[in-house]
């Protein structure tokens, strides 16, 4: 018999504006840029593996803000809220600008594989970090992913791309599939 825990009620805040995307892909440029800057042969395989990194992290950043609540995706709400509101001040206060809502009309959803698939990735992030120091670089793309993840426009494909990705993976992994 499956253990049927309650549920923690956290609040989710699900909604992304212009001030939060805003601010996503600043934290993106920011490290795409250093790496830009730092490598004369970008297509090379070393220059692309030093981006690699980066890029997985976004990826991670929009699964959390996919994740359907609990801790992971409440530590995960908050992260848009604040970014949302660094946003809409910067651009309200420092610009004179409006920051519109632009959520995607429709959220995806990720399976019970597909959360058990970001609990391990959260893992191999925190070794990753407990070995070789804390990583501000990740920090920024996993805050940059997570802004992102929800918007409508292109900045939002990583969410659409990957969450049924790891939600096939995490489903297979797991021995969620049906075989047929």
């Amino acid at each position: 018999m499956p253990l049927a825990l309650p549920p923690l009620d956290i609040p989710v805040y699900s909604m992304v504006s212009l001030g939060g995307v805003t601010v996503g892909l600043s934290l993106f440029a920011w490290d795409f840029t250093r790496w830009w800057t730092s490598h004369k042969k970008r297509l090379s395989i070393k220059a692309l593996s030093t981006l690699l990194p980066q890029l997985l992290c976004n990826a991670y950043g929009a699964l959390l803000i996919l994740s359907a609540g609990g801790i992971v995706g409440g530590l995960a709400d908050w992260s848009l809220w604040g970014t949302n509101q660094v946003g809409d001040v910067v651009l309200v206060y420092g610009l004179g600008a409006s920051t519109p809502n632009v959520t995607r009309s429709t959220h995806l959803a990720l399976t019970p594989g597909g959360h058990a698939a970001i609990i391990i990735i959260t893992v191999v992030i925190v070794a990753v970090c407990s070995k070789r120091g804390f990583r501000w670089d990740f920090v920024r793309q996993i805050l940059a992913g997570n802004s992102l993840g929800l918007a409508s426009s292109i900045a939002g494909v990583v969410g659409t791309v990957v969450a049924p990705t790891v939600s096939w993976a995490g489903d297979y992994v797991t021995g969620l599939v049906s075989h047929l």
